[in-house]
């Protein structure tokens, strides 16, 4: 690849050379710049420095980006949960902790592995490293996923996602007393100019809308269903943290102060689509994984 130079500028975020870097361009994760500093393929002021070293204005730093290696996807028996499945699609219950797709640091143990051993055929639009792929959902949020098994199928989802006919439907856990019974939030979401690793409710950003109803109130906490409009990257998160009230259990968004439950209290539980060949409306439910229930019923319990 082409030799990338960056003229560390005034309001370039300052600091370890691999968090300037990282903030510079998020498609570099920290850990990757650290090896490239390792291997000689970044210099600053055409010198080779430590991956410590402290960028300043001024700085001239060279990267040269190692070319990709497609990696070769391992088929893996994860016993994926399948809840329908045809000759263009399926529709699979995704465990929380289980990251959709193979990226640096994830080859191993995701969906996607699971996917090449449990299904024939896979659509190839997203490529090889994210096969039948249309949409994601976080790591540690569980629930339901559309695959798409072949191109034709893959191309009909995505334009169902683009005009806003799939139907999306999360369980969420929130911090605070909501009052009101419903609302609707409609704020644009983008990349965070301070923390290019978070999304952030900014003018420049997507149109975003995620509407949501009261399920039930306890006390300090507020059980809610999330209907998606849209699906930006970290939607429902960031737009309960907007309004004051962010997801329970949520490392990234919400408060220090939260409930132990290794990620954030979100259920993917209802999605809904036009079959891709026949047209018919197909939906799906999927009742809350037994660690969001028994969580629940504890604090259902707890108000008694």
């Amino acid at each position: 690849m082409e030799p990338i130079e960056i003229v560390v500028s005034e309001d370039m975020e300052k600091g370890r050379i691999d968090k300037a870097l990282s903030t510079y361009n998020p498609e570099w994760s920290r850990t990757q710049i650290q090896q490239w500093v390792k291997d000689g393929a970044i210099l600053v002021n055409e010198e080779q420095v430590k991956a410590n070293y402290k960028v300043k204005t001024g700085d001239i730093i060279v990267v040269v980006e190692p070319e990709l290696e497609e990696l070769d996807i391992v088929a893996e028996d994860l016993d994926l949960e399948i809840v329908y499945e045809d000759s263009d699609v399926l529709v699979v219950n995704k465990p929380r902790g289980m990251v959709v797709h193979p990226a640096p640091g994830h080859s191993r143990g995701t969906l996607v592995n699971g996917l090449m051993h449990q299904v024939n055929d896979l659509s190839g639009i997203n490529g090889v490293m994210r096969p039948g792929i249309v949409h994601r959902i976080d790591k540690d949020t569980s629930g339901l996923l559309m695959v798409a098994k072949n191109d034709q199928a893959h191309v009909s989802l995505v334009n169902q996602l683009v005009d806003k006919s799939v139907t999306r439907v999360y369980t969420a856990l929130v911090h605070g007393h909501i009052p009101h019974d419903q609302g609707t939030i409609d704020a644009p979401i983008g990349r965070d100019p301070r923390d290019r690793q978070s999304m952030t409710i900014i003018d420049k950003g997507k149109h975003a809308v995620t509407h949501f109803n009261v399920l039930e109130r306890f006390g300090d906490f507020t059980l809610v269903e999330c209907r998606l409009e849209t699906g930006r990257t970290h939607q429902i998160r960031v737009h309960m943290k907007y309004i004051g009230h962010p997801l329970a259990g949520d490392p990234k968004y919400g408060p220090k102060k939260t409930i132990d439950f290794n990620g954030q209290v979100l259920h993917a539980g209802t999605i809904g689509f036009k079959h891709p060949k026949t047209g018919e409306y197909l939906e799906f439910t999927q009742p809350l994984p037994e660690d969001f229930k028994n969580l629940i019923e504890k604090m259902q319990n707890e108000k008694r």
